[in-house]
């Protein structure tokens, strides 16, 4: 996120981002946030600055389907998040980088059995995670 101005929202915003990285967000969620701990800060400022940080490839920015939102996942730590699959607890959020080898084995079957070809980076498996799974 070179050449941006250090804003008070900005750095709220990357805040959040932090705290979050593991788990998927809506723009409301984030602005939010941002407008609890700064006064003045407009939804405009928001959406330009979750719109550049898609562009230089800190967010990716997805749509369920059935869902009217957005939604952003922080993938700073994760650049290569469009190539690869996720997986969601539906619990709690949490988001999971399935970038191991049985995606691949998964991707060809599917492809096999259907003639199908899974893009990877819209696709996330719903499931339960240990942690709440435990709780339950």
């Amino acid at each position: 996120m070179k050449n941006a101005y250090k804003t008070k929202a900005r750095e709220l915003i990357i805040s959040y981002l932090k705290e979050n990285c593991d788990r998927r967000f809506t723009a409301r969620e984030i602005f939010d946030y941002v407008t609890e701990n700064a006064e003045g800060v407009n939804r405009t400022t928001i959406y330009r600055n979750l719109d550049r940080m898609c562009e230089q490839g800190d967010l990716t920015k997805f749509k369920e389907p059935n869902q009217d939102a957005w939604y952003f996942q922080y993938s700073s730590e994760h650049k290569h998040c469009n190539s690869h699959m996720h997986a969601q607890c539906s619990e709690c959020g949490k988001i999971f980088h399935l970038e191991n080898s049985f995606v691949d084995d998964f991707e060809n079957r599917v492809r096999d059995a259907y003639g199908l070809d899974v893009n990877a980076s819209k696709t996330i498996i719903i499931g339960v995670c240990d942690d709440c799974n435990k709780k339950g």
